[in-house]
């Protein structure tokens, strides 16, 4: 039997972050150009072209497709096409975040795709920790460390998400005392954090409130335009960790509205995984 080939290895997520990565890079690009950056059939491309289409992420030109930044402030990417995007800076700001973490330490971990890179490489640090997070995705990971207590908030599981928001999980925050809370954010718009979801920006800046220090993970794509709801302020935040994707301009700015910031290594490295 012949082995599988990379065509029938990549599963959709992953392909169509593939696409959205070549396009990043290259603007535009035709049918046939995607199918030989991905690996796949120029039929399994049409096909993911029309989902990337109907989700928001792009426009179809004849013969191809240009990718366009969201027009909506609402526009939400779904969870598992966002997590192989700028894989490599999530991976890398997540093992820095990691080491901001002590034994005995309560934190939580919000739900965004580079904390929970940050989860993994904690993960291997064998740390005695109580965990706290809205997220189905991470509580599972958390729950086959022995040496860690993991707590749910409670509330109602976001459509298209493993992630809980809303009551009771909001107001569970209000009684909690954490070490510190590790948090992604939508966009990063001078000195605001945002989400594209009201109820998401919520549970976000309640356990922001609810932590002694406060960490935000987010990579170099994030300094962009505001999503619909803000949810802190950067001086909130005591330690920003992103990646060396940020132009000089945009570090310059960031230095200047805050004092603290961790810029990770990650150029010359694949952005997906």
């Amino acid at each position: 039997m012949n082995a599988p080939t990379k065509r029938v290895e990549i599963i959709p997520a992953k392909r169509r972050a593939l696409i959205l990565e070549h396009l990043r890079v290259n603007g535009a690009a035709s049918i046939a150009e995607l199918s030989e950056a991905i690996g796949g059939s120029q039929s399994t491309v049409r096909r993911d072209l029309e989902h990337l289409v109907e989700g928001g992420y792009l426009e179809r030109t004849h013969g191809g497709a240009l990718l366009v930044p969201p027009l909506q402030a609402t526009f939400e990417r779904e969870p598992s096409i966002n997590a192989h995007i700028r894989r490599a800076e999530k991976i890398a700001i997540g093992a820095e975040a990691a080491l901001r973490l002590n034994p005995r330490e309560s934190v939580i971990f919000e739900s965004s795709s580079t904390v929970t890179e940050a989860v993994r490489a904690a993960i291997m640090r064998d740390l005695s920790l109580t965990v706290v997070t809205n997220s189905l995705d991470i509580a599972q990971l958390c729950a086959s460390v022995p040496n860690w207590r993991v707590i749910m908030p409670g509330g109602t599981i976001r459509p298209g998400t493993n992630a809980l928001a809303g009551e009771p999980g909001q107001s569970f925050f209000d009684t909690v005392h954490a070490d510190v809370c590790f948090t992604g954010a939508y966009a990063v718009t001078g000195a605001i954090l945002t989400d594209a979801s009201l109820e998401v920006a919520a549970l976000k800046r309640a356990m922001i409130g609810s932590a002694r220090r406060k960490i935000l993970l987010v990579d170099s794509s994030k300094f962009t335009q505001p999503a619909f709801a803000t949810f802190c302020d950067l001086s909130a935040i005591d330690e920003v960790i992103t990646d060396d994707g940020l132009d000089a301009e945009q570090l310059a700015a960031l230095h200047a509205l805050h004092p603290k910031v961790t810029v990770v290594p990650v150029r010359g490295t694949a952005s997906f995984g």
